[in-house]
Order: structure tokens, then sequence, then C-alpha cells
């Protein structure tokens, strides 16, 4: 987002011990111990307990599959060109101050890593978690989606900082190429709120297309997207971007 942010304790009585009657610990005169006329028990018990034994181990196939999935990188940019009147700040924690519960919509325009292509937009919402006076700036639970046109969509959540300090961010699923997807994303935040770069850490999907992937430009306050990508030059968006 581009957007305005641990005895009783029991007694136990002694009884008497009593003397128990030995006829009472004599086996009974009638007892039959297990002969050939007991053959089909004796059958029995001996299939049980001659079952092979199997070793049991538990093995984490999750890290398993961690090990040896490919993490693909890709930088993004949201910039707030003030055109999209975002964001939207509803107070309703009813505090002169930002406070808890207070909800943030928001949605901004995407740009490639390089800024030579328009991708999309951002759309979410933030919730208030904490103001923190001494950074002069909030913290908020951030879920939001970013679209990738025809390609599809990737949803995150996490915490989202008001304040030049760095956060991770959950990639939760998505749509389209995205479908599948695991990972995160680490959100810097070089000007609260206009300028935010993205880098996504995504796995468990095919090969990103590469105008996705170019090298990207530093991040920095200067920054800015081509003149073609703003104009929306044919050259210059993604398939079916989303405006």
């Amino acid at each position: 987002m581009a957007s305005s942010t641990y005895s009783l304790s029991s007694f136990v009585k002694p009884t008497a011990i009593t003397t128990t009657s030995k006829s009472l610990l004599t086996p009974p005169s009638t007892f039959t111990p297990l002969t050939s006329s007991n053959s089909s028990l004796t059958k029995s018990l001996k299939m049980n307990t001659s079952l092979p034994k199997k070793s049991f181990a538990c093995k984490s196939q999750a890290n398993e599959h961690a090990d040896t999935e490919k993490v693909q990188t890709m930088h993004v940019y949201e910039l707030n060109e003030r055109d999209r009147g975002s964001p939207a700040y509803l107070r309703l924690s009813n505090k002169t101050v930002n406070s808890l519960g207070d909800l943030v919509p928001f949605s901004n325009k995407l740009y490639t890593g390089d800024l030579k292509k328009r991708i999309g937009i951002t759309a979410g919402i933030c919730i208030l978690i904490q103001h923190i006076a001494e950074k002069q700036g909030d913290r908020y639970e951030a879920i939001y989606s970013f679209h990738f046109g025809d390609y599809g969509h990737l949803a995150i959540q996490g915490p989202y900082l008001t304040y030049p300090e760095d956060t991770y961010l959950a990639v939760t699923g998505g749509s389209g190429i995205f479908e599948g997807v695991k990972g995160q994303v680490k959100l810097h935040q070089i000007i609260f709120p206009f300028k935010i770069f993205y880098t996504f850490y995504l796995k468990g999907i095919k090969d990103l297309p590469k105008e996705l992937l170019g090298e990207h430009v530093e991040p920095s306050p200067a920054v800015e997207a081509s003149p073609a990508a703003k104009a929306l030059e044919p050259h210059a968006v993604i398939a079916g971007f989303t405006n």
C-alpha cells in the first residue's frame, strides 16, 4: 500500500492391610493350559504375534520440498500519482490521533521493476494496529492484491509500516499464472504514501514471463515511471493491464 501506520497437597490416610485367604491365591483345579484341544486359539495367537515389526520415522516433507523448489525474484513499483483518490482514511476510532481500528482503503498504480511498463494496480485495505509516536508513524495489518492484467493477480497479507522500515508480508495465493504460488514479499517504503518498492520471492509456479523479470531500477525518492508507461503506450503496458 501507499498509505498512512507483547499446592495443593493431598493427604492419604493409611488403611489397614489385611491378609488374603490362601484359597484365593491358589489356582483353581479346573484350569486347563493351552493344549492341542485348544489348537484354533493357539494358532490365532501365533498368527497375531508373528507379524513383522516395522519402524516408524517422521520426516518433514515440507522441508524436503522447500529445499528443491525454485525461488523466482520479481521487482515491482507501486506509485501513487495522485489521480485515483487514494488513499481514503476512515477514522472509525473517533479519536483525533490515528488509533486501533481505523481503516485505510487504497488503490495505486503498478509498474515493472525497470519502470518501463505499466502492470496494473494494487487494491486493498489496511487496518491500523498501533500508532507509534516516537517513530512518527503507524503500524497496519494490510490485506491487498496486485493485479497483473491477463497474467492474473497475487494476494498478500502482513505488516505495513508508514515509517522507513522494511517488512515482509506473506504471499497467500494467486490466480492465472500465479495459481498455487507460495512465498513472501519485502515492502520497502521510499516515500510514504507515494512510492513503494516490492521484492517478491515466489515459488511453486512455472517460470514467470521475461517482461516481469527485467533489471530493476534501484529505489530512490527520484524514481518515476517512464513517460511511455505513464501514457499507456501499447509497447509500455502488459496485455490486459488493470487500470
